[in-house]
């Protein structure tokens, strides 16, 4: 039997390999570097979850496929079958982890046993859970099908109840241990007196109230000191038929965890991981959902939608996240977004960025709708601070930078430009951004332009502005809401002169005789 991809409909060629491998120097302008970071954790499968998020698809059909997978998720009995199937697998992959490192014999052999019942548990309980719940997506319905041949093969079906008759027999087994001095005498149990129930009835009628629990507790790590390691031998050998049986079963069934299993339990993780990280946000009343994709139609829209990472960030704090809507039709291109200071301007790209990227390795992405196109690379420019020790000026490196972007882009790819050419004057900033547009709309490709230049959003058809706003009734507060608009440049100038008190009506109060 072929156990079936969770992640793709079938095995990437050389080419998709090529394309998870490549700059991602995006990431870190759009901050998924940090939304990646989060969602990968500390988990076990964090290189695989790290490299499914960055791997970005072009191929329709297969973000569909994740989608599916993450549409059934949102039935909370399937995740929390699923989810318990993933923590169950991560105890057996940690038992089996540490077998290296003991050194003795029977302990391995009981840490393989246990190994294997919790993944007859597992395996036995997914495979019985998903036959009676309904599963509309391909992967998830072709692993069900897979889960119950293998559930019910002649190999599992051997194992599972030779795990349950080992269990048993070990359970059974009862021991006495005399300790005298530095002598430890190990004999089988012949029915003497429990003195430990004996002792806490005698002092039960000392009890007042909660006390200090002085009660040993052995330890549940694999650690084994010498003196329980030679205990353990001798019970194996007042009891040798059970620990004969014991090591047949784990000389026949030292390899019982099914390759299959395995890799559904590997690829299970990125889904796990990125819903993990999304509850909170749902939690808070934050949409979610799942986009139309193209790779041919450059007609996207967005509503209700926000910055991933600054939301996770707001949410925590306790603070309402500002929503906003996009829309290109027909022949735009380019959102040249203008507008007051923090108004939300570089928030917006790094959402157009982020929802493109992750609508394209099939993940939900926020907002309550969503039509998105699967670009070839993505490129962004955001300013950085600049380097005193490199011999180029700050304009310099920008127009290497920005030269390097549009001689690798296509039409297919998606550019986003952050307050480019800041550092120069405005009239430098609008001859250079009238070149840089006038060639991306050559190109044809999808862009989002944050700038302080106004003239730049009325370049052409190919253009729309975009506007983030303020308060009407007070210039100075910022709504945070970015919408179509023509640039005027009069809520930034406003804003200005409320700031430095020279607004019309601050200025008759100052010259008022």
């Amino acid at each position: 039997m072929t156990s079936p991809s969770l992640l793709f409909r079938e095995i990437p060629g050389a080419r998709e390999a090529r394309e998870r491998d490549e700059d991602r120097s995006f990431a870190r302008d759009l901050n998924l570097d940090q939304v990646v970071a989060a969602i990968a954790g500390d988990r076990e499968e964090r290189d695989l979850i790290t490299e499914t998020l960055f791997g970005h698809l072009r191929d329709t059909d297969t973000v569909r496929y994740r989608q599916e997978i993450f549409r059934d998720l949102d039935n909370p009995a399937l995740l929390g079958e699923i989810q318990r199937f993933a923590d169950l697998m991560a105890q057996v992959h940690a038992h089996l982890n540490q077998l290296a490192a003991m050194r003795d014999h029977y302990q391995q052999e009981g840490w393989l046993l246990d190994a294997a019942a919790i993944y007859c548990d597992a395996v036995g309980s997914l495979a019985e859970h998903l036959a009676a719940m309904h599963v509309g997506s391909r992967a998830l319905a072709a692993f069900r099908d897979y889960l119950a041949r293998y559930a019910a093969s002649a190999g599992f079906t051997t194992l599972a109840r030779e795990t349950r008759d080992r269990k048993d027999a070990l359970g059974r087994i009862r021991y006495c241990t005399r300790i005298k001095g530095d002598r430890v005498e190990v004999t089988r149990y012949a029915d003497e007196a429990d003195y430990s129930a004996v002792v806490l009835r005698t002092f039960e009628r000392f009890k007042q109230g909660a006390v200090k629990d002085y009660l040993i507790r052995y330890r549940t790590r694999p650690g084994m000191n010498h003196v329980a390691a030679q205990i353990l031998e001798r019970v194996a050998r007042l009891f040798p038929e059970e620990f004969a049986a014991l090591d047949e079963y784990c000389s026949r069934h030292a390899a019982f965890l099914d390759e299959g299993i395995r890799h559904a339990h590997r690829e299970l993780q990125f889904y796990l991981a990125y819903l993990d990280y999304i509850r909170p946000l749902r939690d808070a009343g934050l949409s979610f959902c799942y986009p139309d994709v193209s790779a041919s139609s450059r007609d996207v829209r967005a509503d209700g939608t926000f910055d991933l990472a600054l939301a996770r960030k707001l949410v925590t704090q306790g603070t309402p996240v500002v929503t906003n809507d996009f829309r290109l039709e027909g022949r735009e291109r380019i959102a040249v977004v203008t507008g007051p200071n923090q108004g939300g301007k570089t928030t917006f790209a790094r959402t157009f960025g982020q929802l493109h990227h992750l609508a394209s390795v099939g993940c939900p992405v926020p907002g309550s709708a969503a039509r998105l196109f699967l670009f070839d690379r993505l490129f962004t420019h955001f300013e950085r601070e600049e380097d005193l020790s490199a011999r180029t000026g700050k304009l310099e490196d920008d127009l290497i930078r920005i030269g390097g972007i549009l001689c690798a882009a296509t039409p297919a790819s998606i550019v986003i430009l952050n307050e480019t050419f800041a550092s120069t004057t405005t009239r430098d900033a609008h001859f250079l951004g009238t070149k840089l547009l006038t060639k991306v709309m050559r190109l044809d490709a999808l862009c989002v332009y944050v700038t302080f230049v106004d003239d730049l959003a009325s370049l052409g058809e190919q253009v729309v502005s975009m506007m983030s706003t303020i308060v009407p009734e007070n210039p100075a507060e910022r709504t945070y809401k970015v919408v179509r608009k023509p640039a005027d440049g009069l809520a930034y100038a406003l804003a200005i002169a409320e700031k430095h008190g020279l607004t019309y009506e601050r200025l008759l109060e100052r010259i008022a005789p």
